[in-house]
């Protein structure tokens, strides 16, 4: 498998893209300087994971930018969107698993797009505590791309030709490529245009290994990307989201077990963890435990962190 090293462990390539230019306003673009701060790299290392490190691409911060009556910033996004996927080529292209630390859920539009030109058949199992499946004709009073990026993936009506153009194919994904995971409701789907698998995080708090096992089952694809969002962990748990989410009730408890269970599948070829803002964690802690957990989880040793 591309990513193993000779004797069949998976290499990671840790890449980090500080951009917050899709994101509400600007924090996120601190998000992989912090995590790296807090020990990640080291952890994984400590953990026993095989990670090569492979930099942090420059700092996209956000800004008002309503030069035309298009989301946000939309060209500024499809610039690093475009600069992430080729870095992301080059992470596979050194026969590595790509670790990419954002910044904003649009960086899931990159890591489809390289994988799907790399191996052309991939699913997305896409663990966040929304679906980003909003589309700007929906929302002209929020004209975000970070809550846009599965609809702009699936080339849903009205998007940004531009971005939904990024990588070898138009759409990038079809409905079934796609199972979302955790996330609190079903109403950014306004219109039934995405019949995809859904477990929301009842099921998860419920089972997360049966949770894992219904995602996995629900994509027969040969390969898979992880895409998660800290926003789908309650935030008064892990108040650490960018975007916060409210007595949802899922914890760290949740998350560790079921992604665990999800990277272990060697059909991942790729994860994104996104949305940290370090200026929601007041002493450090939040971010200490998600290195903790992250480190936990691609060791495959779901029992080291994140139980309570």
């Amino acid at each position: 498998m591309l990513g193993e090293t000779e004797d069949g462990a998976r290499q990671w390539g840790l890449l980090g893209v500080p951009s917050s230019v899709a994101a509400h306003w600007p924090g996120i673009e601190q998000g992989p300087g912090a995590l790296r701060a807090a020990g990640l790299l080291e952890t994984l290392h400590a953990q026993g994971v095989r990670v090569a490190d492979h930099g942090d691409m420059a700092v996209a911060r956000w800004t008002a930018d309503r030069t035309d009556d298009r989301p946000n910033a939309w060209r500024q996004v499809v610039d690093v969107v475009s600069a992430a996927k080729s870095a992301i080529a080059g992470v596979l292209d050194a026969g590595q698993t790509p670790l990419v630390l954002g910044g904003e859920c649009t960086l899931s539009i990159a890591l489809v797009a390289a994988a799907i030109e790399r191996h052309g058949d991939v699913g997305l199992l896409y663990v966040d505590g929304g679906q980003d499946l909003m589309i700007p004709a929906d929302h002209p009073r929020e004209p975000i791309l970070d809550a846009m990026g599965v609809a702009h993936m699936l080339d849903l009506p009205g998007c940004v030709s531009e971005l939904a153009g990024i990588g070898p194919r138009r759409p990038l994904l079809r409905p079934s490529d796609v199972a979302f995971v955790g996330f609190g409701d079903d109403e950014e789907d306004v219109h039934g245009l995405v019949p995809a698998p859904r477990l929301r995080g009842r099921d998860l708090i419920a089972d997360p290994l049966g949770t894992a096992r219904r995602s996995l089952a629900a994509l027969p694809h040969r390969h898979l990307v992880v895409h998660f969002d800290v926003d789908v962990l309650d935030a008064l748990e892990l108040p650490l989201a960018d975007i916060s989410t409210y007595a949802t009730g899922v914890r760290l408890g949740h998350i560790v077990p079921l992604l665990t269970a999800l990277v272990a599948d060697s059909r991942v070829v790729g994860m994104t963890v996104v949305e940290v803002n370090p200026d929601h964690d007041t002493d450090g802690s939040s971010i200490h435990r998600l290195v903790t957990a992250m480190a936990s989880v691609l060791a495959g040793n779901d029992s080291a962190a994140g139980q309570e």
